[in-house]
């Protein structure tokens, strides 16, 4: 039951998030999106450090001074990992006019709901694979740092699930339309969490590994889409202000409660 409940933690952020558009009345305002995808991204970048590419190194001490073997492999097949995923998929992001992925007839609305599903992949791995070492027992990583995983990133979804949903009822869908589709972007984590404690079951010293490969996938997304979001056109301020504020909630609650 504990295990379940961390494995939603982070979807209840976005179901959260994605509420805002049932009772709010006015489009989201340009500053505080900038500031909401800064926050996202600093909450992402202090995760990927201390929640996942540290406990992966820590947990390769036996290579000794090549202990950073597992978790640069990891990392580097993140990225390639999302990359792929990036040129295959059809979504749009943000702000943007260009669909990225492969051609496709979906509309606007369903390109932009993708773009969140598809960085909500690599969140969804990381708790899947953090909860999947206290399962295995790894001394490594405690309940209270999968707990804070799960929190930190159920925090930084709010705003994401706020994110995908305000602009599609300011683009002129209705409310309800709206919130189902920010839901919706959030159910691939709790999957993608479950089924990345099932591949580490059978495969637990691989655990290493998959730590760090989630870490280059959050990166990824991080580095392609939320900052680049977060930075366009003027005035970036709140942005950069917004992550600073995630990474050091994200990295006070990983030191404090791990």
């Amino acid at each position: 039951m504990d295990i379940f409940l961390g494995l939603m933690i982070p979807f209840i952020g976005t179901a959260a998030g994605a509420s805002c558009v049932l009772f709010m009345r006015n489009k989201l305002n340009p500053l505080v999106e900038k500031a909401l995808l800064g926050f996202a991204s600093g909450v992402m970048v202090a995760a990927s450090v201390w929640s996942l590419l540290i406990p992966a190194i820590d947990m390769s001490e036996g290579y000794g001074k090549l202990a950073f073997i597992p978790a640069a492999i990891g990392f580097a097949v993140g990225i390639a990992f999302l990359y792929g995923l990036d040129k295959l998929i059809p979504h749009l992001h943000l702000g943007g006019n260009k669909p990225e992925g492969i051609k496709s007839g979906l509309n606007k609305t369903a390109m932009l709901a993708l773009a969140v599903t598809l960085h909500n992949i690599p969140e969804g791995m990381a708790v899947g694979v953090v909860f999947a070492g206290v399962v295995s027992g790894n001394q490594e990583i405690t309940v209270a740092a999968a707990y804070a995983l799960a929190v930190g990133i159920a925090i930084q979804n709010f705003p994401e699930g706020a994110i995908i949903s305000m602009p599609m009822k300011s683009n002129g869908d209705g409310k309800k339309k709206a919130f189902v589709y920010g839901l919706l972007s959030g159910v691939v984590e709790p999957v993608g969490a479950f089924l990345t404690i099932l591949i580490t079951g059978v495969i637990e010293k691989a655990l290493p590994f998959l730590l760090s490969f989630a870490a280059g996938a959050m990166l990824f997304v991080v580095v392609e889409e939320l900052i680049p979001e977060a930075s366009r056109d003027e005035d970036s301020d709140g942005a950069t202000l917004g992550f600073a504020v995630g990474f050091l909630i994200m990295m006070v609650l990983d030191v404090a409660l791990g």
